[in-house]
């Protein structure tokens, strides 16, 4: 699963590159023997990183998260290589489709844009993928309690089953778009296809799949980093307490990316919009609680003043750095993230380069530079080879944040000034018409250039540990000392229990989604297909 990762991550990365050059005015594209598109390479770069990468790692990391958590293999290792061999397959579908321009129609699929039948059926394999690692983790689960009644289920295990409980309702929604009404639609079963209900139905899992790439960064941060830093868990009901919110409310708040459609009501609006910044709680527990942990260590190793405990943490081991700055940089993608889920400032940003600012700090960063921190040490466990590049791999998480920066300042200031995303501006004829444009753009291709470097540097590391340049090291994974009880006296029932959540958060989303998709059946079969590139 790392392995599949690390590709789709070079692939994804390189065409970034392009994207970002094509910003400031250097077009690749017209050179390149395949790829020939602006929107092809950008479908490419969004299905590789977005969808295929970050499910190709939490597929991994998350089995092994549990088996830590519960201190047993997982049930079933054929659905192990069940969810490998679904996960590869739909990739390589996916992104061959693309690669054969009959599926660029962005990472989004939004209908009526018509892609190849194939393409479908990789993103399909893909969900399944992550369904078959779901299905182990309940047979594990169950295994575990039968062995061990009464016990409370450790931390580790238990964040990684939520992230997977999560996923799996939240996919329903994706699944029931594909599968029944776009796949038979690019088959020509269907005579057309209702894009406001495709749209609706993809949202319901497009907006929580955020938090399926986020969750995983949020094992490590509150299982894992504690102990690499020296620290322990601030609050183990608290890490609980916000894997459950999660559940609860970001499946519910789908509509929010929809706010200028207008096949939904004002109404069911404003309650999304309201869920929405309640949904910003679990964000700020983990900044509390995750700053808390860190500033216990830092102060243990000797930290005095206000920020004094910030330079006494083990900024020298890169696997600490380029999670400790994915977690500063994600502040300013939660910050920005607030915008984007008001109503009225949503309408100045919605459809500007502000959102791809947005979310390369979030996803782009708080995920990305988390698993590559992660993998600075998952990789030399698996293989028994030391971290080879020690300095390289510390510069690579610097350049990657000072990267991002730059890009996301270009991104979100032209946002601001209306430059439209989604779109080849750099060659269009209306650019010279906005001055302040072009130094935006400018830094956009900076900042993507300074992260393509830092991906090389990653990719450089990686091979040559696995290749066991730098010799053979025992490495164990990280585990904070709270994750091995079983039971705690600060425990609160409530929070130990799966069952109750996942009935309230089904609740949730009936009150929420139901009056929506109401408005929105039965669907208007009527649209064609189109292909635009």
């Amino acid at each position: 699963h790392m392995y599949l990762a690390f590709g789709l991550l070079a692939i994804g990365g390189l065409f970034g590159l392009f994207q970002a050059l094509q910003r400031a005015g250097v077009d690749m594209y017209p050179s390149l023997p395949v790829v020939q598109s602006y929107y092809q390479g950008l479908t490419l770069h969004g299905v590789a990183l977005a969808l295929e990468f970050t499910f190709a790692f939490s597929n991994g990391f998350l089995a092994l998260a549990m088996m830590r958590g519960f201190r047993r293999p997982m049930a079933s290792t054929l659905l192990l290589w069940l969810a490998f061999g679904l996960g590869l397959g739909g990739a390589l579908l996916a992104m061959g489709t693309i690669a054969a321009n009959q599926a660029s129609v962005l990472f989004t699929f939004y209908p009526p844009l018509q892609a190849n039948p194939i393409f479908y059926c990789g993103l399909v394999l893909t969900v399944v993928s992550t369904w078959a690692v779901f299905a182990n983790q309940i047979l594990t689960v169950r295994q575990w309690r039968r062995e061990s009644p009464g016990r409370r289920m450790p931390l580790m295990a238990f964040a990684s089953l939520l992230t997977y409980v999560m996923w799996f309702i939240a996919s329903l929604g994706v699944a029931v778009e594909v599968l029944v009404f776009v796949l038979p639609w690019s088959l020509g079963v269907l005579p057309g296809t209702d894009p406001e209900l495709d749209r609706t139905l993809f949202w319901f899992t497009g907006h929580p799949i955020v938090y399926a790439w986020l969750l995983p960064a949020y094992v490590s941060w509150y299982t894992m980093i504690p102990r690499q830093v020296g620290g322990r868990v601030f609050s183990d009901s608290l890490a609980r307490l916000v894997f459950l919110v999660f559940l609860l409310l970001s499946i519910p708040i789908g509509v929010h990316h929809q706010f200028e459609d207008a096949g939904i009501s004002e109404e069911q609006k404003a309650i999304q919009a309201v869920l929405t910044f309640a949904f910003f709680t679990p964000s700020v527990v983990t900044a509390f609680s995750v700053m808390a942990g860190l500033e216990n260590a830092g102060r243990a190793r000797g930290g005095r003043g206000l920020l004094g405990w910030i330079t006494r943490l083990p900024w020298g081991d890169p696997s600490v750095a380029a999670q400790l700055l994915s977690m500063l940089v994600f502040l300013l993608g939660g910050a920005t993230g607030l915008i984007n889920a008001s109503y009225d400032v949503n309408l100045v940003v919605h459809n500007t380069a502000f959102i791809p600012g947005h979310f390369h700090l979030t996803v782009g960063t708080a995920v990305a530079l988390s698993i590559i921190g992660i993998s600075y040490w998952l990789i030399p466990y698996l293989t028994g080879n030391a971290l080879w590049g020690r300095p390289l791999a510390l510069a690579q998480a610097w350049t990657w944040a000072i990267g991002v920066l730059i890009f996301s300042r270009g991104q979100i200031a032209a946002g601001l000034a209306d430059l439209p995303r989604r779109t080849a501006v750099a060659t269009s004829a209306y650019v010279p018409l906005v001055p302040s444009w072009a130094f935006d753009n400018l830094l956009t291709a900076i900042g993507g250039v300074v992260m393509t470097i830092s991906g090389v540097l990653f990719l450089l590391v990686m091979v040559a540990t696995i290749g066991g340049a730098a010799g053979r090291a025992v490495v164990e994974i990280p585990i904070a000392a709270e994750e091995d009880l079983s039971e705690s006296r600060t425990s609160i029932p409530v929070l130990d229990r799966v069952g109750p959540w996942v009935v309230a958060t089904l609740l949730l989303i009936v009150v929420s989604y139901g009056p929506v998709f109401a408005s929105l059946l039965p669907p208007n079969l009527t649209s064609p297909g189109f292909k635009v590139w």
